[in-house]
């Protein structure tokens, strides 16, 4: 099992949304309830993502999603768990079956009420011409990014997969992530109560090194991209 977290995507070129230059040292996070009662809400909240459109559209896997995805590829690792929404895992090659999103997915878009799927590209050319915040042409819904926003549920099917694929495995291993956001947080440590060896790839500390059979604290892509045969 590996999961992973947006240290894992800053090496390429991706901010944390917590970390120096990030969106949230920016701009206060807009909550899910705002967003669906608020049209001023849910145009900020598409200002917003446009502004860091480019940054996410640009980006490539770097060494270390293409080292997870030639484990996942050869059978070594099970399921990929991800705080992360930039896609990255996709576009490196790991299987979409393999792959469980915890916080969505912010490459696209979706009908809050009948699920259709929006590309970002549609989306852009009608908020820039006409500077509203878009609705589904289909059923009238609210659109939104495909991830979860604060106080939106998490994702039941998600967290379910999560849960049993932790519960199967006998090396979880954890990187790019500071372990302190729940509930995603509490996979590595469900884990190691149920006898899997916990390791934990991260630049700094995290919030679960002093539970963890092995840390390393050095960078992500050169480490992992060493260690399975990255260039």
């Amino acid at each position: 099992m590996v999961f992973t977290g947006a240290g894992l995507s800053t090496e390429s070129g991706i901010p944390d949304f917590r970390g120096p230059g990030g969106l949230w040292t920016r701009y206060r996070p807009i909550q899910f309830g705002d967003f669906i009662a608020s049209e001023d809400a849910r145009r900020e909240a598409w200002r917003r993502r446009f502004e860091t459109y480019g940054e996410m559209q640009s980006a490539r896997p770097n060494r270390g999603h293409i080292a997870v995805a030639r484990l996942a590829c050869h059978g070594k690792v099970a399921s990929v768990i991800t705080q992360n929404v930039d896609g990255l895992h996709q576009a490196s090659g790991v299987p979409d079956d393999k792959i469980i999103e915890l916080h969505g997915n912010a490459t696209y878009a979706r009908c809050l009420t009948c699920s259709k799927r929006f590309e970002l590209e549609v989306i852009r050319d009608r908020f820039e011409s006409t500077g509203r915040p878009p609705c589904c042409d289909l059923c009238g819904g609210l659109v939104k990014t495909a991830t979860i926003s604060f106080g939106q549920p998490m994702p039941r099917e998600e967290m379910a997969r999560a849960r049993a694929e932790t519960l199967a495995c006998d090396l979880f291993l954890a990187v790019g992530s500071s372990l302190v956001v729940y509930p995603a947080a509490s996979f590595p440590v469900l884990a190691k109560r149920n006898g899997a060896h916990l390791a934990i790839l991260n630049r700094e500390a995290t919030g679960l090194d002093e539970v963890a059979d092995s840390v390393l604290n050095l960078e992500i892509g050169p480490t992992l991209g060493e260690a399975f045969g990255v260039p």
